[in-house]
């Protein structure tokens, strides 16, 4: 059965030792490979999969351009590597709309926004207007949504900024990370899934499967790697109970296998959602495909 990892992060190879080392400290968690595209082909052979999806986040807004240059390298290879990148942007960043475009000119797909490390809301005007250029441009738009592990409060992608843009910009293909929002992942089944149907229902009734909301299972899973063993201790993912309650409440078509390598065990997560999804459900193998690949097929082949 195929596999594509939706969301995963790497470095350029010279950059690489020292952004891990920053993340791992502010975050008190350990990576799982060195953060080059190399550890994440290795890391991919292992738990045998096919793609991986890499998503930039642009933490500078003038940094747009040279980042989605270099993503657009990276794909050059895509055929030998099976690794394919994004494009990333930062609300601040000059001619937004220029960027959108170069993104869309260069091939690559979707964008990534990151709203905590920005330090905007989900929905601030700048925000709405990435989703809304992206949405024209027929680009896919990739949030981080609920806490981030890394970074201190406020949380910037929460429930009612979701439903805002939900309800004012209409984005065509939106995917929100680690399952709706990290550690709020009761508030997201209860508010967010009967959302998720109503807006759904007009790409599934058009067999447009590929559009519509989403989301992906990225650093939701398993067990937190900690470098300090006694360090947050309220933080945790969800667990098996909670993820099948997910599924069932999302359905498995709007949900994308994703790992946020290299901060989870590409592996330790193939071998978790096959054992959950095959114990849990009758047609567990029909909607293990769906989660494993043809959710992400469907979604890249719509740009």
């Amino acid at each position: 059965m195929r596999i594509i990892d939706f969301h995963t992060h790497t470095f350029p190879d010279k950059l690489a030792e020292a952004a891990l080392e920053s993340l791992q400290n502010s975050s008190e968690s350990r990576a799982h490979t060195d953060g080059t595209i190399d550890g994440l082909r290795e890391s991919m052979e292992i738990a045998g999969i096919e793609q991986s999806i890499v998503l930039p986040v642009v933490t500078n807004p003038d940094k747009a351009f040279s980042m989605n240059s270099y993503a657009a390298k990276v794909n050059e290879s895509f055929e030998e590597t099976g690794v394919f990148s994004i494009g990333g942007i930062h609300p601040e960043t000059p001619n937004i709309k220029n960027v959108l475009k170069d993104i869309k000119n260069m091939g690559l797909k979707g964008v990534k926004l990151h709203p905590d490390y920005y330090g905007v809301m989900f929905n601030d005007i700048k925000m709405k207007r990435i989703i809304d250029t992206a949405s024209e441009l027929g680009l896919f738009v990739i949030t981080h949504a609920g806490m981030d592990i890394g970074l201190y409060p406020p949380i910037c992608c929460t429930l009612d900024s979701i439903l805002d843009v939900m309800e004012d910009v209409k984005p065509e293909t939106l995917v929100l990370a680690h399952m709706g929002g990290w550690m709020n992942w009761e508030e997201v089944t209860e508010v967010l899934a009967p959302k998720f149907k109503e807006y759904n229902k007009k790409y599934d009734d058009a067999g447009e499967k590929g559009k519509g909301i989403f989301l992906d299972t990225a650093f939701s899973i398993g067990e937190i790697d900690w470098l300090v063993a006694d360090m947050h201790r309220d933080y945790h993912q969800m667990s098996d109970e909670q993820f099948i309650k997910m599924v069932s409440a999302f359905g498995a078509d709007r949900i994308l296998f994703a790992t946020d390598s290299p901060w989870a065990d590409q592996k330790d997560y193939v071998d978790r959602i096959k054992s959950m999804i095959l114990g849990s459900f009758e047609d567990g193998e029909e909607m293990l495909e769906q989660i494993y690949y043809k959710n992400a097929e469907r979604v890249l082949s719509k740009r």
